[in-house]
C-alpha cells in the first residue's frame, strides 16, 4: 500500500459512491495530498500515522500561515479520507478520532443589496455582443439563487417556460425544481431568441443555455470575470462572486418574510443548519435598522 494508490481510490469512492461534484473531490485529494507529502518527508506510511503525527502536521500547516478557516477544511478532507481506509480494512483504528479542528467564528458571508443587484446589472454593456447573455446571467444567479456550476450547465431542456421553472442539477446529481422570476425569464427569452439562437453551437453543447463566443459551455472562470468587471465598473469595494448573489437571494427572501424550509429547498441544502446561517443575517440586518432608525439604540 502506498500514498499514491490509497489516494486512488479514495478518490474513486468519491466520485462513485458519494458522488460528489469534480470541485468537491478536487478539494479534497488536494487536502490528503497536504498530508502525504508532509508524511513522506518525515517517512510514515499512510497506513502507520498515528494522531501524534497529524498534530505535527496540523502545527506545520499553521506554522505556514494557513487559516484557521483553512485548516478546518484539511481536518475535515483527512477525517474523509480514513474513514474510507477503515471503510475498506486497510486499518482497524481511526487516528483522526481525536483530531480537532481550530476553533472558528461564523463568517456570514458578503451579501449585496437590491441597488447593488440594480447597479451590476445596469454596468453592463448592452452593445456588446455578451450583454444579453451576462444580463440573462446575473438575473437567473440573482432569481434562482443558483451555484456557478448549476448554472454553467444549465440546459434549455430544463426550463419550463410556461410554469416558471427550472430543473437545476446540484451537488451530488441531486435535482431540484427552482422557480424562475418574470425579469430574469424575460431576459433569458430575450438572449435565447436574439443572441443564442444566432450562434454557431459546437456539437455537444446544443442543449447547453449560456455559451461562449465559440458556442461552447462557459467555464467558472468567465462567470467570475464578469461579475469582477462589473464590481470595478460601478466602483463596488465589496469583494464579490457568483456564489454572493446566491447569498443575496437567500438573505432577502428571509427578510422578505419567507418560510425557512422553502428557502432551504430553493438553495438544495441537505440540512437545515446550513440555510440557517441566513437567519443570523437578518438578525444582523435587523439590528442595524434599530441602531439606525431607534431613538433609544
Amino acid at each position: 500500500m502506498s500514498w499514491e494508490s490509497s489516494i486512488l481510490g479514495f478518490k474513486s469512492y468519491l466520485q462513485v459512491e458519494r458522488s460528489l461534484s469534480v470541485n468537491s473531490v478536487d478539494a479534497y485529494i488536494r487536502d490528503v495530498k497536504k498530508l502525504a507529502s508532509f508524511s513522506k518527508s518525515k517517512e510514515i506510511n499512510e497506513l502507520d500515522i498515528s494522531k501524534s503525527d497529524l498534530s505535527d502536521f496540523v502545527s506545520a500547516i499553521s506554522k505556514e500561515g494557513v487559516s484557521a478557516r483553512s485548516q478546518s477544511r484539511i481536518i475535515s478532507g483527512i477525517k474523509a479520507f480514513y474513514k474510507y481506509l477503515i471503510m475498506e480494512d486497510y486499518i482497524t483504528a481511526d487516528p483522526t478520532q481525536l483530531l480537532e479542528s481550530p476553533k472558528i467564528g461564523m463568517k456570514l458571508p458578503d451579501t449585496l443589496s437590491i441597488e447593488e443587484i440594480d447597479k451590476l446589472i445596469a454596468a453592463i454593456d448592452l452593445s456588446k455582443a455578451e450583454g444579453e447573455r451576462n444580463r440573462a446571467i446575473l438575473e437567473i444567479l440573482y432569481s434562482c439563487g443558483l451555484r456557478v456550476t448549476e448554472l454553467i450547465t444549465l440546459k434549455l431542456s430544463n426550463v419550463s417556460f410556461v410554469e416558471g421553472f427550472i430543473k437545476v442539477i446540484g451537488k451530488g446529481d441531486k435535482e431540484r425544481l427552482a422557480p424562475i422570476g418574470k425579469t430574469a425569464l424575460k431576459y433569458l427569452n430575450i438572449y435565447i431568441g436574439e443572441v443564442r439562437n444566432h450562434q454557431d453551437i459546437q456539437k455537444g453543447h446544443e442543449d447547453i443555455i449560456f455559451l461562449g463566443r465559440r458556442g461552447k459551455q462557459l467555464t467558472r472562470i468567465m462567470i467570475f470575470t464578469i461579475i469582477k468587471q462589473l464590481a470595478e465598473r460601478i466602483g463596488l469595494k465589496k469583494k464579490i462572486s457568483p456564489h454572493t448573489f446566491r447569498h443575496s437571494f437567500a438573505t432577502h427572501l428571509i427578510q422578505g418574510g419567507a418560510d425557512l424550509r422553502a428557502v432551504q429547498e430553493m438553495l438544495g441544502h441537505e440540512s437545515i443548519t446550513t440555510t440557517e446561517i441566513y437567519t443570523h443575517l437578518d438578525k444582523e440586518y435587523l439590528r442595524e435598522a434599530i441602531t439606525q432608525f431607534h431613538p433609544r439604540a
